[in-house]
């Protein structure tokens, strides 16, 4: 027994690995992609918000604030495009279902969305009808792929989106797009509260900087489901395909 009055002995501190694991780890299970039971979720992927030469990008310039916007951009550009295109490419090739959503103001006086998302909408233009709500050219949707706008950040609160799913038997759904922190996050938020299987693609996904984008994965992958790379993506939709041995 230590003496009365001695300082405790110091703990030692947890080592990398399984000992300084986050203790909510233990209460998330994960689980396996299966391709009869997953939807690939484009989101926000618009010129309103995701070039730097239209919408926020041209806003930004006008202002003299164009290095503002270089982290997301870039990110954009090199990292998402690339990446979205590989699974479109990998869903599509499967005969999986894809789904496309898109953010911005059904009305030309922008009158239809909250007060928290207004005025972004009308700096940047983003109205349907107009270039910026579009989908960027690079990511096209194919003819039969559903394009959903919303009014909300969350799909499941403005848009088609969960009666859409629903009626496909999906259960798995596989996120992309743009912000991680707000759009995309929240959208996949919901869909786990409704009790479907949420993933986050880490290199399919931005955000205005690389630290908002990699706080929102870290909270994500505690209890709302899982963050994984595009090609651990693949990878697991390849191995359920595999016949048994």
């Amino acid at each position: 027994m230590a003496e009365l009055g001695a300082r405790p002995s110091p703990r030692p501190s947890p080592q990398r690995g399984e000992g300084a694991r986050d203790y909510a780890q233990q209460f998330n299970p994960g689980f396996r992609l299966d391709p009869a039971k997953v939807a690939l979720v484009v989101v926000d992927m618009q010129y309103a918000s995701g070039s730097r030469h239209e919408g926020l990008g041209r806003l930004l310039k006008d202002q003299g604030r164009e290095a503002q916007g270089t982290a997301r951009f870039d990110r954009i550009e090199t990292v998402l495009v690339p990446t979205i295109q590989r699974l479109l490419e990998a869903f599509r090739a499967r005969g999986l279902r894809v789904v496309f959503l898109t953010v911005g103001s059904e009305l030309p006086d922008y009158s239809d969305l909250p007060p928290h998302m207004r005025p972004m909408a009308e700096a940047v233009g983003n109205t349907r009808g107009r270039r910026e709500h579009e989908i960027l050219d690079a990511l096209a949707p194919r003819p039969h792929e559903p394009v959903l706008n919303k009014t909300t950040m969350s799909a499941f609160h403005s848009s088609g989106f969960e009666r859409l799913i629903r009626a496909w038997g999906v259960e798995q759904l596989v996120f992309t797009g743009v912000s991680t922190n707000s759009c995309v996050e929240g959208t996949a938020r919901d869909a786990a509260d409704r009790g479907f299987r949420c993933l986050l693609v880490e290199d399919g996904c931005g955000a205005a900087s690389q630290e908002l984008h990699a706080a929102a994965c870290q909270n994500f992958q505690r209890l709302l489901g899982r963050v994984a790379s595009s090609a651990r993506v693949i990878a697991e939709l390849d191995a359920a395909r595999l016949p048994a041995g």
